[in-house]
């Protein structure tokens, strides 16, 4: 018995031809096909399909009643896979469904074909943009920073704060001026009116000592005596550390002594070169900042009773916020009128204060206070000097 194979929509059916005799001889479920017009086809026609499917013969194809074309299958989408649409068949009918594989993409060979694409918008809405550095032949001196400063003068683009005045302070044992290093000859002490000396000048001198307090006991005596000692380094006047070695003459500035090479140790003793030891030493002091407390004990009441009794005075004395510019007089006759049991009264008397304002509350202004005669009793002035204001004198017979 021979095969009969029907194609439709990529689905094909295999039709058995026991099956066809058996429904030529069941008219009653399967109607009778009418006859072709077509002549008769010789009996055996061969038809041959390239479907991965093996070649079958065929005796002839049966011719189905017209019917209602179906409505279109939709469009087959790819890459994903999937399975053949599925015809409903006749339940005395075999069906076979057949699955189609994506068609593969083409590889491109030549490497031309993998570029990108070009920009569209190139040249159009971008550019690119090349630069270019000339380096002129022959040696080039960067400007330094003091032409740069004067440039930036002439310019005036740039705002700078006013230089710090010099420090014209010096010190009575080195001679140098202003502050010290910390590791060094430190800050400056006052000694008295317009003296200076410096911290580790005046405690590295053979004299003086420190007490608990941290004050510095003998340091005028140390600057009589540097007055009349040379130097062994420098060849000037003031030294005052001398060598601890018996016997030995050598005396130096305490700055002198560190750029020579002495030997400090931590008893404050020092050794000059001709007598340190060789290589380290274990009581050796190599660092001399002095973070404490440290002030040089003197007689203020005597320095400032000097100050007090010189009359031209071309240096101001002040005491926090007090500044005194007249101490005055007292006559003979007027002591016992211009005293009280606490202070006196001198007749002349002169002196100026910073204080807060009576008028507003953040601000302060000076103060102008001064004893007078009147009727042979004191009279007390205080004129206040505020800016933007008259300057308003209030008067008392009392300083409260």
């Amino acid at each position: 018995m021979k095969d009969i194979v029907f194609c439709s929509n990529n689905c094909f059916v295999l039709y058995s031809a026991a099956v066809q005799a058996k429904n030529s001889e069941n008219k009653e479920s399967v109607p009778s096909l009418p006859q072709s017009p077509m002549k008769e086809r010789p009996p055996k026609a061969f038809h041959q399909y390239s479907n991965n499917i093996s070649t079958l013969d065929v005796h002839c194809l049966p011719q189905l009643q017209e019917k209602a074309s179906p409505p279109s299958s939709p469009p087959i989408m790819f890459p994903p896979a999937f399975e053949a649409a599925k015809v409903e068949a006749k339940p005395d009918e075999l069906k076979v469904t057949v699955k189609l594989k994506p068609r593969l993409k083409a590889i491109h060979s030549s490497l031309e074909d993998c570029r990108p694409p070009s920009k569209k918008w190139k040249g159009m809405k971008w550019k690119k943009w090349s630069i270019q550095i000339v380096i002129p032949k022959g040696s080039f001196k960067p400007p330094c920073e003091e032409e740069i400063d004067e440039f930036l003068k002439k310019l005036g683009t740039t705002l700078k704060p006013d230089p710090v005045p010099k420090d014209y302070r010096k010190c009575c044992f080195c001679h140098e001026e202003g502050d010290g290093l910390t590791d060094g000859p430190a800050r400056l002490l006052n000694l008295d009116l317009d003296l200076w000396v410096h911290l580790n000048c005046a405690l590295w001198s053979t004299e003086v000592y420190e007490t608990q307090a941290g004050a510095l006991i003998n340091v005028e005596l140390a600057l009589r005596r540097g007055l009349q000692m040379k130097c062994m380094f420098c060849h000037k006047m003031g030294a005052t550390s001398g060598c601890h070695r018996l016997r030995c003459t050598n005396i130096y500035h305490f700055t002198c002594a560190i750029k020579a090479q002495c030997m400090f140790f931590k008893d404050k003793t020092m050794l000059c070169p001709m007598h340190k030891p060789k290589g380290t030493h274990e009581q050796e002091l190599s660092y001399f900042a002095v973070f404490r407390r440290v002030y040089v004990q003197r007689d203020e009441v005597r320095q400032i009773a000097s100050i007090v009794q010189r009359g031209e005075r071309d240096h101001t004395f002040r005491v926090g916020s007090l500044i005194f510019h007249a101490v005055g007089q007292l006559l003979p006759q007027q002591m016992q009128a211009f005293h009280s049991s606490k202070a006196l009264f001198p007749v002349g008397y002169e002196a100026s204060r910073l204080y807060w304002s009576t008028r507003y509350a953040n601000r302060r202004c000076r103060y102008l206070c001064s004893i007078e005669e009147k009727d042979g009793l004191p009279l007390f002035v205080i004129k206040v000097v505020e800016q933007g204001h008259e300057d308003l004198v209030l008067t008392d017979t009392t300083p409260k």
